[in-house]
């Protein structure tokens, strides 16, 4: 009997010794980190060291967002001796209801509470004439727009604690927003500074700089005409991209209406999602007209491939003015005489932007062949632009098109897409061929200057011969200088386009009276460098994109001619 005792002892002992083992175990490795953790949270106070978010400069190193020296003010209450005097002093510099402060810091449970943020450096000098315990104050993150409302919607913005909410400030904000430091002073349990005790100070990493492709210059061009646009039209919108028509590089793109990127009107959403949407890659329309580029592209790659169903550069259309398609009637805008056009070939189809002629080249090369050239010009699809948000488009699915489909989607209707997408189509026509990628950073850099990333965009799939390319060089051309596209014609220089006029769709209904104006232009047409398009929302007393958004894209390449000394 005794030796069960014992035995039944040594097991107990042997037990609890086994527990022992395993909780320090637990507490010393498992939990260790953790206990360490709220150790240090309780013998040490913390006010952070914010990083300073990386700058973003145009391609010239102009500065367009960069980060303002500002400073948060923080109150331990525990730590404060003399409440009435802080109270009074802090109201005081920084405009602050005294009672209210004096109430917060004594409801407190909190070891710490902020008090103003963003404040300006000359009132944390003035609050550095007092001694005030209890009271500190660490450089904050201030973003600061130099151009204010410049570039508005692209740039995007941050939230209240600088991190990227819109724009490039969002899409980059891993490279560019840092990493933050702290200053970690030893108190005692009561939440009290410990004298005589140096703070310890973990530096701050600043982010990393964007350089983009836009060029400042010609942004403020942009800027200028689109403001032009809003107060001469007072549309619901007006908006212009500019693009280097080989590369896909974005030299300056505007939207308005805008706002001020440093008085960001976070309390007002339904201000902040209209106007701080990027609608030229988020939007999406019905092009209308701008849209035949595309039909005019496939039906002269095809006849230069031998496909018989395509019509030669040379070949006279009916001169009806009607088409009827699936017991559709399907008129062109103009009014002839007799209800006839002249003769037109394509080209001047093209100048006269004629309905009917289109209708005959889409059905002509049959659906199959249509679509094949409507996805490789990139409809449907996202450009792959470096900003979030951008819209596919809308492309009838292949098997539900009928020809009453076909013969609208030809010049532009029954198919919707998003202005980059227009833009980088039209682009690839008149550029030799090549699909691109818009994009809008060049590099990512260091504070010290050191290039750490080159993003370079390669050219992309070839859809169509460099003949073609040519030839709509030549057709676009004789648009400006001979067509409906005369309002863009700048003397001594070759300037080829397409003007749009389509109508808008309300609950599924054509609404009378309310039109996107547009114009696409590119030049030097005999060998393109910018391609610029312009569209206008519902203008006020405005007829055709001819007159409306054309002689905007002329005062646009206008100003980059003056600029660069074209």
């Amino acid at each position: 009997m005794a030796r069960k005792r014992l035995f039944a002892i040594f097991i107990a002992i042997t037990f609890i010794f086994l527990f022992i083992i395993a909780r320090l175990f637990y507490v010393q490795i498992v939990w260790g980190k953790d206990l360490q953790s709220k150790a240090l949270d309780q013998w040490t106070r913390n006010v952070p060291i914010l990083s300073k978010r990386g700058n973003i400069v145009d391609r010239n190193g102009v500065i367009l967002a960069t980060t303002k020296n500002t400073y948060t003010v923080y109150v331990r209450p525990r730590a404060v001796t003399n409440l009435e005097e802080v109270g009074a002093t802090l109201s005081n510099i920084f405009n602050l209801n005294k009672e209210e402060l004096i109430n917060k810091i004594k409801s407190t449970k909190t070891s710490e509470i902020k008090v103003v943020k963003h404040a300006e450096k000359s009132l944390i000098d003035e609050l550095g004439t007092h001694v005030l315990n209890g009271v500190y104050f660490a450089e904050d993150v201030t973003r600061y727009y130099p151009y204010e409302s410049l570039l508005c919607q692209t740039l995007g913005y941050t939230s209240q604690d600088g991190n990227g909410i819109s724009g490039l400030e969002l899409y980059y904000d891993s490279y560019l927003s840092g990493i933050n430091g702290e200053i970690l002073y030893e108190a005692d349990l009561t939440g009290v500074d410990i004298s005589n005790k140096p703070p310890s100070y973990i530096q701050a990493t600043d982010g990393l700089n964007l350089k983009l492709t836009i060029d400042y210059e010609l942004q403020q061009i942009l800027e200028s005409v689109t403001d032009e646009a809003m107060l001469k039209y007072t549309p619901k919108s007006a908006s212009a991209i500019l693009m280097d028509v080989n590369n896909g590089e974005i030299l300056a793109m505007s939207m308005k209406p805008s706002f001020n990127l440093n008085a960001v009107p976070y309390n007002d959403l339904s201000l902040l999602n209209s106007a701080g949407r990027i609608s030229l890659i988020s939007d999406s329309y019905e092009p209308g007209s701008t849209f035949k580029v595309l039909t005019a592209s496939a039906n002269v790659e095809e006849y230069l491939k031998g496909n018989s169903k395509a019509f030669s550069t040379s070949h006279i259309f009916s001169s009806a003015r009607y088409r009827y398609v699936d017991g559709s009637k399907i008129k062109c805008w103009s009014t002839h005489e007799n209800g006839k056009h002249s003769n037109e070939n394509l080209s001047m189809a093209l100048n006269n932007s004629c309905n009917p002629i289109f209708v005959d080249i889409a059905l002509s090369l049959g659906k199959e062949t249509f679509y094949k050239y409507l996805i490789d010009f990139g409809y449907g699809k996202c450009t792959g632009i470096d900003l979030n948000g951008e819209a596919q488009g809308m492309v009838l699915p292949k098997t539900a098109v009928t020809n009453g489909d076909l013969a609208r989607i030809s010049f532009g209707q029954t198919i919707a897409c998003t202005p980059l997408q227009l833009l980088n189509a039209t682009a690839t026509a008149i550029n030799g061929g090549y699909v691109l990628t818009p994009h809008l950073v060049k590099s990512i850099y260091s504070t010290n200057g050191e290039i750490l990333e080159e993003l370079n965009y390669q050219k992309g799939e070839k859809v169509i011969s460099s003949e073609t390319s040519k030839i709509m060089r030549d057709y676009l051309e004789k648009v400006v200088s001979q067509g409906s596209g005369k309002q863009a014609y700048i003397e001594n220089y070759y300037v080829g386009g397409k003007t749009g006029t389509a109508q808008k769709y309300e609950n599924g209904t054509i609404t009378h009276g309310k039109y996107v104006m547009s114009f696409v232009g590119f030049f030097p047409a005999t060998n393109p460098k910018y391609i610029c398009l312009v569209i206008v929302d519902e203008p006020v007393g405005g007829t055709y994109g001819s007159t409306v958004a054309a002689p905007l894209c002329k005062t646009i390449f206008q100003g980059v001619i003056s600029t660069k000394n074209l």
